[in-house]
């Protein structure tokens, strides 16, 4: 252990733990209020938000309603949203993107209307794009350009939070350490917003960029803070299937202009499972295509799009359209081979309203957050804009903190041992599989009991006091899988994102939400209706 007064210590007011579209709005919001720190542990451009195709679902046509995209979203979680949440995220949805429109950002448009596309659980147009499948990085570097004309903000790249330093049951800052410098430093505040992402990394096949691993939600769990339904893992249905290749992400908004998925017989099924066919919600869609792919002994099936308008496709979703190119697909004439990647994580660190956790001080927003608003089963394109109106949520909340007279933790300081980096990869891919195999789309108690033995075993070879960087990620990764494979044993039921084999129906007992804390044993929480 080192004392605190040996280290390089920085105060600001704020401090913002990643650098996707929840963290550069917290950022930006906090800005106008106070010095503001933004920690991430690559560039501030790399984020889950960044690669987003879809877009941003909010209530603009005369048509539709807020009523509506309310009964969608609650349609689509299944029971286990929380109905003020959803409420404030839709209501003030609106708000938060005629916010941005009003400070210069670009949507869509044609005639000079919004551009409204059309997704899985919708029953109304109402996604606005920016750059047609180029969403999440129109919206993600507009606000970053707001974040860097603030001058009272400053980022920290290449750094990653290793602790958050919590006394009395209140988050003073954290811990960090720089790759580049190689030191550990404190950093001081009032609040401690974590925007860290997803962890959908921790699977085979992920169209997440490879640092979502859960680091922020390991992080609030060892610190006390509550996790709330983690077993939800939401799979995007069509990611691009090519052997040795990354899992392109294929946006829902493709079927959403009527592409077609077909078996490897080449056949549609999807007409014959929901009403709503390829636009059923999208854990209704993996599921069907688990089970396709089971059938036919297949590892991957197909995505038509050739009955479509040429033309509007290469438009509508031209990257889509050139990144295929490079593996030899047109989209307009070629069947696209697909498969089921793990996509985006629902559940998270237990937060109230204003994006605060049970820990005095410590904040979280974007997708590493629990607010309520997902249930059993994000409802697409929602997700950015939770990162909009929670994100200013937690930052207006935070503004309103004061400096707490505590004195910091001793400090475990962090070193990287480069011959620890083998170990680390080895032991992230074997966990990798074993998520996959035991704990992927479709889960039994057996393999849920197998794979916690595994971690467990993973777990126990691990010194009891880590000092070392790659080996802390082995931790913070063993650890979520296990809290992941626990929470998907006890809800013994399908129900969203989670499907039990040998629960196949929803149990209206288990209609709660399924809540983990360190060194407690796990509740259950009502929904708030």
């Amino acid at each position: 252990m080192a004392y605190v007064h040996s280290m390089e210590i920085k105060e600001f007011d704020t401090i913002i733990v990643g650098s996707g579209l929840a963290g550069l709005t917290a950022a930006y919001h906090a800005s106008k209020n106070g010095s503001v720190a933004i920690i991430t542990k690559s560039q501030l451009d790399i984020s889950n938000s960044y690669y987003a195709q879809g877009g941003i679902a909010v209530v603009t046509d005369k048509d539709d309603s807020v009523e509506s995209h309310i009964e969608d979203t609650l349609l689509a979680g299944r029971g286990l949203c929380d109905l003020d949440a959803v409420k404030i995220l839709v209501t003030e949805g609106q708000t938060c993107v005629q916010e941005l429109i009003d400070l210069g950002m670009q949507f869509d448009k044609e005639d000079g209307h919004f551009v409204l596309g059309l997704e899985g659980g919708h029953t109304h147009r109402r996604i606005l794009h920016a750059g047609g499948d180029a969403t999440g990085k129109g919206l993600t570097s507009f606000m970053l350009k707001k974040v860097q004309q603030q001058k009272n903000i400053q980022a920290f790249e290449y750094s990653t939070v290793v602790e958050l330093l919590v006394s009395n049951h209140t988050c003073l800052g954290v811990q960090a350490f720089d790759f580049v410098s190689g030191k550990n430093i404190i950093f001081k505040s009032k609040a401690t917003i974590i925007a860290t992402g997803g962890l959908s990394r921790i699977y085979d096949r992920s169209t997440n960029p490879h640092t979502a691993t859960g680091d922020g939600i390991a992080l609030a769990y060892h610190a006390g803070a509550r996790l709330s339904d983690i077993e939800f893992i939401q799979f995007h249905p069509s990611a691009l299937y090519i052997p040795g290749e990354e899992a392109f992400l294929i946006s829902e908004a493709v079927r959403g202009e009527g592409a077609w998925l077909l078996n490897p017989k080449g056949e549609r099924f999807m007409q014959y499972i929901h009403p709503l066919a390829e636009l059923a919600p999208r854990d209704v869609v993996a599921h069907a295509i688990y089970n396709e792919l089971q059938f036919h002994q297949a590892d991957f099936l197909y995505l038509s799009l050739k009955h479509l308008n040429p033309e509007l496709i290469r438009k509508r979703f031209s990257t889509i359209y050139h990144t295929l190119l490079k593996y030899n697909i047109d989209i307009t004439t070629d069947l696209l081979p697909i498969s089921p990647a793990a996509h985006y994580m629902v559940g998270g660190i237990q937060t109230d309203l204003n994006g605060e956790t049970n820990i005095e001080g410590l904040f979280a927003c974007g997708e590493v957050a629990s607010t309520g608003v997902m249930g059993a089963n994000r409802l697409a394109s929602n997700s950015l804009l939770e990162c909009l109106v929670f994100g200013k949520r937690a930052a207006e909340k935070a503004m309103e903190k004061e400096v707490v007279p505590i004195d910091l933790p001793e400090i475990n300081v962090i070193h990287v041992d480069p011959q620890n980096e083998n170990i680390f990869l080895d032991t992230k891919n074997q966990i990798a599989a074993l998520m996959s195999k035991k704990a992927g789309i479709v889960r039994s108690g057996v393999k849920l009991s197998e794979a916690i033995e595994e971690l467990q075993i993973i777990k126990e070879q691990l010194p009891e006091n880590i000092k070392e960087y790659n080996l802390l990620k082995i931790k913070h990764i063993a650890d979520i899988c296990f809290l992941i494979c626990e929470s998907a044993f006890i809800r013994t039921e399908s129900r969203g994102g989670h499907i039990r084999e040998d629960y196949p129906l929803e149990d209206p007992a288990l209609c709660v939400h399924l809540i983990q804390q360190k060194d407690k044993k796990f509740k259950f929480q009502e929904i708030r209706n």
